[in-house]
């Protein structure tokens, strides 16, 4: 197995502990044997445990960034981006899961809330590049403001990883979501 392999598997393993057990079932020696590796091992690829959960967070949001197809009109791939996402968590369920637990775990984790920050800073600015294209094309309103719609956006977005959502209310909210932009309503 190649460095990079191990390194995945090690990640992918780590994704599977919290997926099965919650964040505060994650054990480093156990996501070690998964792989059939040695704590040591573990500790070479990732020296802190914060350094495999940012492992995680990047596995997962690499999920998230492949719903972005850059085919299209910008109103398009938000559209696009907006039910990919939503037929992502619903055939990867514990995609939401584990997204749901580190968010929960990052409100008492400062390490964790910031690494969760970062990436959905990243997400943030994304959405708000698609909507000012968007806006520019003529596909959206003039007086929408990119960065207020993108923060609520990526708050839907977020809120369909809680397991008390479900899924009638998440598809609810992205259909208004779809509505108050203007896009064409969701057919899947």
């Amino acid at each position: 197995m190649s460095k990079d392999d191990r390194r995945q598997a090690l990640v992918q393993a780590a994704f599977n502990e919290i997926a099965e057990r919650g964040f505060e079932g994650l054990r480093t020696r156990e996501v070690a044997a998964e792989v059939g590796v040695n704590i040591a091992t573990l500790h070479y690829y990732f020296p802190t445990k914060e350094a495999l959960i940012r492992g995680v967070v990047d596995l997962a949001m690499e999920r998230f960034r492949s719903t972005l197809a850059p085919a299209g009109s910008p109103a398009d791939q938000l559209r696009n981006h907006l039910r990919a996402v939503r037929r992502l968590l619903r055939d990867e369920p514990r995609l939401g899961t584990v997204m749901a637990e580190l968010a929960l775990r990052s409100a008492r984790d400062p390490g964790l809330a910031e690494i969760l920050r970062e990436t959905t800073g990243y997400w943030h600015r994304t959405v708000r590049a698609l909507l000012r294209h968007a806006v520019t094309g003529g596909n959206l309103g003039p007086d929408l403001d990119s960065d207020d719609v993108a923060a609520a956006v990526i708050a839907v977005l977020i809120s369909m990883t809680l397991p008390a959502a479900g899924a009638d209310r998440a598809d609810q909210s992205l259909r208004q979501l779809e509505r108050w932009l203007g896009l064409p309503p969701a057919t899947d």
